[in-house]
């Protein structure tokens, strides 16, 4: 059976329009507490063996990969729940967490790529065009748009600005010298965007054979 929504985005002034969105039928789809279930696309392709729990908002054309875990479940003091926004066209791969705290909402905008095993916690906002490294750890940031962050980083408290570079290992806090850290290069920039695109290739390659599973 499929479960099926229409979408009203709760931001005052939201741009984003209305739209259906359904739950496959092979995820793990799971309610949460309250009783919000996720709401998904049609055009999304959640792997079988994600977890998608509460509050999660997932637009068109959305990957999300083996064993990644979306959870939209505390409640604050007044039993309300900040949402988990997916933004159209990103990817969310194997493994990665993202979750957030009472009160706390985690946005990541269109064409983004979370990277195997990533964690993102809120409150957390992700730009659009960013790509997060395999093992990095986001929390209570905000990346700019066109962000690169590398492997094994950790993005903590601090708010990034639109296309700046975090090297691998790097630890980026309050504390950081934000001017001191490069751009982004014309070859990460590339990479970037090669990999948003293959995962939105990927995205129409699994819908066209998700019924043989």
């Amino acid at each position: 059976m499929l479960y099926h929504f229409n979408f009203i985005d709760a931001r005052p002034g939201s741009p984003r329009s209305a739209f259906p969105f359904s739950s496959p039928r092979t995820a793990m789809i799971r309610k949460n507490p309250r009783g919000d279930l996720p709401r998904i696309h049609p055009s999304a392709f959640v792997d079988p063996t994600a977890i998608l729990c509460g509050l999660v908002i997932v637009e068109e054309n959305v990957f999300i990969g083996p064993y990644a875990v979306i959870r939209a479940d505390e409640m604050d003091a007044e039993n309300r729940i900040e949402p988990i926004i997916i933004g159209a066209h990103s990817n969310i791969q194997d493994g990665v967490v993202i979750h957030s705290k009472s009160g706390a909402r985690v946005d990541i905008g269109q064409r983004t790529s979370i990277a195997h095993r990533a964690i993102v916690h809120g409150p957390c906002t992700v730009g659009s065009g960013v790509f997060i490294g395999f093992n990095s750890v986001l929390f209570n940031c905000t990346v700019g748009d066109r962000c690169v962050v590398r492997y094994n980083a950790v993005v903590d408290g601090v708010r990034l600005p639109a296309g700046f570079h975090v090297r691998s290992t790097e630890r980026i806090g309050p504390d950081t010298d934000l001017l001191a850290l490069p751009q982004v290069s014309a070859d990460a920039s590339e990479f970037s965007e090669d990999v948003a695109r293959t995962n939105n290739e990927l995205v129409l390659g699994y819908k066209r054979i998700q019924n043989e599973f």
